[in-house]
């Protein structure tokens, strides 16, 4: 079977033979339902490719659709003009997106006609797409992929450039830029037969959609979540013979080897119906590896998304795990410091409950391979230790999975002795206690295989933090500067353990003491059950 990873070509996948996952039914759905649409999903995901697809439909090349959905679906396959846009490449420097827009409608002038009338590129391509649809009797088809790009590469850069004596934002220059150019589609709407936007964000309050009619956004429409990544029945349908021999290599039957690649790849969901989406690029690599590693996280951050983390108020811990109205993570505000919906569009968040009652999403990671990646990283920017931070984790794994507590605070106790001094930079003592649990937290989470809970909300109160492995639950409370005893009292005052009174594992409850001055542990007891 051949894989095809990081070919964007419909006509190539096909034409060679590569594995093709049929969403032309869905295609053929969205060209008859609609006119103008926008649709946002992580990173490779497939978005380029459901642009390659539509581009050759509309280009009416049926027999490259032979055997698909679509083929029965689809009696006229009409011709149309198709113009493409792609800002994939690099856009981080002034002069670059301009250069794109003039160079595509210049090529597209000399197959259509020019009229020196207009000089502005947008009026240059709605005159273009005028004659366009006067010369082939035929409305436009404009096919945007990554319609974002331009502004992501330069986000929170800071770099400006001169404008009529000023100085602005570059990231401003091009919002300008585009929202001029897209403004173009209300004019040319009459000749206009079919529009789709691509990208991963959607910017709201300064859109460079204002100025033409708003696009259907269909990124949380329940109708096509699945027309971008691998749904359960595709993987089954499509690579059972891959399935069967990842299997052997793993010692297991293929049900065990199904569970395996749904905790490290699956858990995307894009609407309110909870339809679990796998990611396509880490699974077509495990395929053709025969190994499951961490192939889209490994395949890089995207540099605007470790911009903005920087500026990040809240730790990770108290984004993930909670409900949010829609309001809160579906447009990014470019003047909000907060990058929640950033960080969920980005596809390092997902989907995970909807609550019917008052519309609001549980967002929280995706999946194994995106946790850990992703808290790796945070932890790396967050705690700037000269530490192996992986290593640190694994170390740690070993002594809570064999009960070894006293291992573990020596360990514990020896990362945070390294961690530089300047890093204790918190204003007060909630915020330098705060900050010590959020450390904790971020160790803890690498560990992966455990449930770990920061911050827990009980009846008597919140639980710092409770790691439960499969033979023991940990309680533990967390003082800065006072003493372990305090906060054992506190687990004990607070009846932090009583859900675990029935539970068969060991019960560890174990006070923590943090000192200000020398940055790490000061005071540590245990109370074994």
């Amino acid at each position: 079977m051949k894989y095809p990873i990081g070919i964007q070509s419909f006509e190539q996948i096909i034409e060679d033979g590569y594995v093709y996952v049929d969403k032309t039914d869905l295609v053929y759905s969205l060209v008859k339902e609609g006119k103008i649409y926008f649709l946002s999903r992580p990173r490779r995901f497939g978005k380029s490719l459901l642009v390659s697809t539509l581009e050759n439909y509309f280009l009416g090349r049926k027999e490259l659709f032979k055997g698909l959905a679509i083929e029965s679906l689809e009696k006229d396959w009409f011709v149309y003009p198709v113009f493409h846009i792609d800002f994939n490449g690099r856009m981080e420097e002034s002069g670059v997106l301009e250069d794109v827009l003039n160079g595509k409608v210049s090529e597209w002038e000399k197959i259509y006609g020019r009229t020196g009338n207009y000089t502005n590129v947008g009026s240059r391509f709605a005159e273009v797409l005028r004659r366009a649809h006067e010369q082939t009797g035929r409305r436009c088809v404009v096919l945007v992929d990554e319609y974002d790009k331009p502004i992501l590469d330069v986000l929170d850069t800071g770099k400006e450039i001169a404008v009529g004596g000023d100085r602005i934002l570059l990231e401003d220059r091009h919002r300008e830029i585009l929202k001029g150019f897209y403004s173009m589609f209300k004019v040319a709407d009459a000749h206009l037969q079919f529009v789709l936007l691509t990208g991963v964000t959607k910017f709201s309050q300064v859109s460079v959609f204002s100025g033409f009619n708003q696009p259907a956004d269909i990124s949380m429409d329940k109708k096509y979540e699945s027309l971008c990544g691998i749904t359960q029945n595709e993987l089954e349908h499509y690579f059972a013979g891959p399935i069967a021999e990842m299997a052997e290599t793993y010692r297991c039957d293929a049900l065990t080897m199904i569970q395996l690649l749904k905790r490290q790849y699956d858990g995307y969901h894009f609407s309110p119906r909870i339809v679990d989406i796998y990611n396509p690029f880490s699974l077509l690599n495990a395929f053709r590896e025969g190994m499951m590693r961490d192939y889209w996280f490994s395949s890089g951050t995207p540099a605007y998304l470790v911009r903005l983390l920087s500026h990040m108020r809240e730790n990770m811990n108290e984004l993930t795990g909670r409900y949010y109205a829609p309001r809160e993570f579906v447009d990014y505000k470019a003047d909000v410091e907060r990058p929640l919906p950033m960080i969920y569009q980005s596809g390092y968040l997902t989907i995970k409950d909807y609550n019917w009652e008052d519309g609001t999403f549980l967002l929280d990671f995706p999946n194994n391979e995106v946790e850990e990646g992703f808290l790796t990283m945070v932890a790396a920017d967050y705690l700037k230790s000269p530490e192996d931070v992986s290593y640190l984790a694994r170390e740690l794994n070993k002594a809570l999975r064999a009960g070894d507590t006293e291992e573990f605070r020596e360990l514990l106790t020896s990362f945070l002795a390294s961690i530089p001094y300047d890093m204790r930079r918190k204003e007060n003592e909630r915020e330098r206690e705060r900050d010590f649990q959020y450390t904790f937290y971020l160790i803890l989470r690498l560990l992966g295989v455990y449930t770990v809970r920061a911050e827990e909300r009980q009846s008597q109160g919140r639980v710092d933090c409770v790691v439960e492995t499969p033979d023991y639950v940990y309680i533990f409370e967390f003082k800065l500067d006072g003493s372990a005893d305090e906060a054992l009292r506190q687990i004990e005052e607070k009846g932090y353990a009583r859900p675990y009174g029935t539970d068969k594992r060991k019960l560890r409850r174990i006070g923590v003491s943090f000192s200000s001055k020398t940055g790490t542990v000061d005071d540590w007891k245990v109370l074994e059950c």
